[in-house]
């Protein structure tokens, strides 16, 4: 079972997905990100790319994330390389509880590398803390953006 760490947050989807599709606001929410290089134009459809680095200086590592499925505004299924541990299938769930209350979940599981034969249950205990603040910061970003009407 994969460890899917989630928040409650006071928008309606529509409002949460439009973070996930503006591939320039990564590096503001997801753990691990430092910088964002470039996006495909077409982001987030299928087979969209956003070039990014991970880690900080003098270490960071570019990589990239690719969109293996949308389905605007419930489900987003990504594939994040990780080298040098290989890459992360990660699905973003956004179930509208209320027109003005969304829960949003992730699950995320290395499925290529070196990184894929660590056990479910270690990957969940390093994974899950990191999606969980990951989902803060999400929770933060949207409701700063609601409040201050920044789209």
């Amino acid at each position: 079972m994969v460890a899917e760490p989630s928040v409650r947050i006071p928008l309606p989807a529509e409002d949460i997905f439009a973070i996930f599709a503006d591939g320039w606001l990564y590096a503001l929410w997801v753990v691990g990100t430092t910088h964002i290089r470039e996006v495909d134009a077409d982001w987030p459809s299928a087979g969209t790319r956003i070039y990014h680095s991970v880690g900080g200086w003098p270490l960071a590592r570019h990589d990239t994330t690719v969109v293996l499925a949308v389905d605007a505004p419930h489900r987003l299924e990504l594939k994040a390389r990780l080298w040098p541990l290989g890459a992360a299938r990660i699905v973003l769930s956004l179930v509208e509880l209320r027109p003005d209350l969304t829960e949003v979940r992730i699950a995320e599981r290395v499925c290529e590398g070196p990184g894929r034969i660590l056990p479910s249950g270690f990957q969940d205990r390093v994974l899950a803390p990191r999606n969980q603040e990951s989902l803060r910061r999400l929770a933060a970003l949207a409701v700063g953006r609601a409040v201050t009407g920044f789209t």
